[in-house]
């Protein structure tokens, strides 16, 4: 008899430890679900500065909010630490240029990304960290050249990416169109310059302007398009730029 008491003590403890763990593991997964709904907007510019960078922040800040989204930016490099970037599901460089990131900062946004991160780049991404081969690795080539502002005939391909799945076959769209250097190999297209559409290509048959890659743990989707505030008010834009998103931080 004496054991009874003993053994429903034990059991009691049992219950209790057993629903103690499980809140715990439902406030991980809520913090996952959380830190996968906000995303970190950085636009610092150390080169040329795009006119169209607020107009830019304040599209991606309507998009997120429209899809239930929390969104910060900033141009503090020192944002940049393993603490802060955890909060965080997607980061997104909006038209940086030149080199935005120091030694620590860099460290930081490597490990974010080797534990699973998203990254997003918009248009001048490319025109960044030219001295920092991971960072072409990740955002997937460098800016080369550009011809002046001009419209021009976009490929789809392959159709039903999330960023392109509400265009057809083609697209046409203004904007400044460039050419690349150092493009990295597995690169996954989902968008091509029709080069006899528009002058000053240097790529031929096969130029990307926007794709998607796996990284190093990470994902990353970039897109050449966004240099004029007027793309900005394109719904087609916005729809692309919204798919890369949902894309990036694997929501349906």
């Amino acid at each position: 008899m004496k054991l009874f008491p003993s053994l429903f003590s034990a059991s009691i403890l049992l219950f209790f430890g057993l629903s103690a763990a499980c809140s715990q593991s439902g406030g991980n997964t809520d913090h996952v679900a959380e830190t996968d709904k906000r995303i970190l907007v950085y636009s610092q510019t150390n080169g040329y500065r795009h006119q169209s960078i607020e107009k830019g922040v304040a599209t991606l800040r309507d998009l997120a909010r429209t899809a239930g989204l929390s969104l910060d930016h900033t141009e503090d490099s020192l944002q940049f630490n393993p603490k802060n970037l955890s909060g965080y599901g997607l980061v997104i460089f909006l038209s940086t240029t030149g080199d935005v990131l120091g030694p620590e900062q860099e460290e930081a946004f490597r490990g974010f990304i080797r534990g699973g991160g998203a990254f997003m780049g918009i248009h001048a991404a490319t025109d960044t960290e030219y001295d920092w081969p991971w960072y072409g690795g990740l955002v997937g080539a460098w800016f080369h050249s550009h011809p002046e502002q001009q419209r021009a005939r976009l490929e789809v391909v392959p159709p039903g990416h999330p960023s392109t799945a509400h265009l057809g076959d083609s697209w046409e769209h203004f904007d400044e169109w460039y050419n690349f250097r150092d493009i990295q190999p597995g690169l996954q297209v989902v968008l091509r310059l029709d080069e006899s559409s528009y002058q000053g290509g240097n790529h031929g048959e096969d130029h990307p302007i926007a794709w998607y890659r796996e990284y190093e743990g990470g994902r990353s989707f970039y897109t050449g398009l966004g240099h004029t505030e007027a793309a900005y008010d394109d719904p087609d834009f916005q729809k692309h730029l919204l798919g890369g998103i949902r894309f990036c931080l694997g929501l349906p």
